[in-house]
């Protein structure tokens, strides 16, 4: 009798522990039930500190369970404070330098602009806009088209001084030539092509004739824009455009430096073929004329070149009248020494504004 009960009171303290687990810490309490069938099947009673050690084990990791799911923090951990980097700043890229350049007026002193882009070219100096005022803006259009220096001074030597001269009615018109001549000049050299449609950037500068105001043509009809440009008051007739009459655009902007700038241009070159009025010739009543105008625009143009124009090329051009077509290869020449004595100041100019504009 006494030998079938021993079971029983083996099993007992087992039991007890269990209660007091309950009694001590619910969470011990809530492991040992779930845990303590298979502790039992797998330690043997007679190995009680090795069930201690695995149960102090199996507490500790109940523990941190229970921290980690109710977001208590342990003790001694350092927080981490490290901030996320800012982004870098973005990098935009940079736009290239754009080079302008302004040809003045100056009738048939204007072929010395054919010499300055020959020395520009020569020197590897790329030119990014054209802009042009009379005799400038014949060249301009003539450049921006797409031919080079060497094949506008070909150009030169060969144009016929009639096939852009038509002479107009005396006593019935307000100029003696008309200038229709001029404008199919162009437009056939030209292949009739637009202001907008050329290889590069045109800008033509005339004058409104009612308001005085210059108007810069950056479209339309090349030879008609050209034109008003160069016609000259009392020479050419006006030129009427869109309800509005343009004559040379001299009178406002002998040098279009400003209006490079408003095209774009970053860096001006600008060409100065007037004469000095202490030393032009006035051998006609054109010269006479050009003349006047020139000693009218001396305080416009020395203000528009000191603001806008980095560089200012002037070829010596004082000894060429500006109807004498006859010296059109020593005005080029005249160009080409005026652009090299000009070329040192303009590469360190142009190298430093390239290397502030990276």
């Amino acid at each position: 009798m006494m030998c079938a009960r021993r079971p029983l009171d083996f099993m007992q303290p087992v039991k007890i522990a269990r209660r007091r687990s309950r009694s001590q810490d619910p969470r011990r309490d809530a492991f040992a039930w779930t845990s303590a069938p298979s502790l039992e099947n797998s330690l043997k009673p007679s190995s009680p500190r090795l069930s201690r050690r695995t149960f102090s084990i199996a507490a500790a990791s109940a523990v941190l369970s229970a921290c980690a799911s109710t977001g208590v923090k342990p003790e001694n951990v350092t927080p981490n404070t490290a901030t996320v980097p800012p982004a870098p700043p973005e990098i935009r890229p940079q736009r290239p330098l754009r080079v302008g350049l302004a040809l003045g007026g100056g009738a048939a002193r204007g072929f010395a602009h054919i010499g300055v882009i020959k020395a520009l070219e020569a020197r590897n100096i790329q030119v990014d806009l054209i802009c042009g005022t009379s005799a400038g803006s014949v060249v301009g259009a003539l450049y921006a088209s797409g031919l080079n220096g060497f094949a506008l001074n070909k150009l030169a030597l060969t144009m016929d001084e009639a096939s852009i001269s038509d002479w107009a009615m005396p006593f019935r018109t307000r100029g003696l030539l008309q200038g229709v001549a001029l404008q199919n000049y162009l437009n056939k050299t030209l292949d009739n092509r637009p202001i907008e449609k050329m290889a590069k950037p045109l800008g033509v500068v005339a004058t409104d004739l009612k308001t005085g105001q210059p108007i810069l043509f950056q479209r339309g009809n090349t030879g008609i824009a050209v034109r008003a440009s160069s016609s000259v008051p009392s020479v050419f007739e006006p030129v009427k455009i869109g309800g509005h009459e343009y004559v040379d655009g001299g009178l406002v902007s002998p040098v279009p430096a400003s209006f490079a700038r408003k095209m774009g241009a970053d860096f001006v070159i600008a060409v100065d073929i007037s004469a000095r009025p202490e030393t032009s010739v006035t051998e006609s009543s054109f010269d006479v004329l050009m003349q006047t105008f020139t000693i009218m625009g001396q305080t416009i143009k020395a203000y528009e070149l000191d603001k806008y124009a980095d560089v200012v090329i002037r070829p010596n051009l004082n000894a060429m009248s500006g109807t004498d077509f006859g010296q059109r290869n020593a005005a080029i020449l005249a160009g080409e020494e005026a652009a090299a004595r000009a070329a040192p100041e303009l590469l360190r100019k142009l190298t430093a504004a390239r290397t502030a504009a990276v």
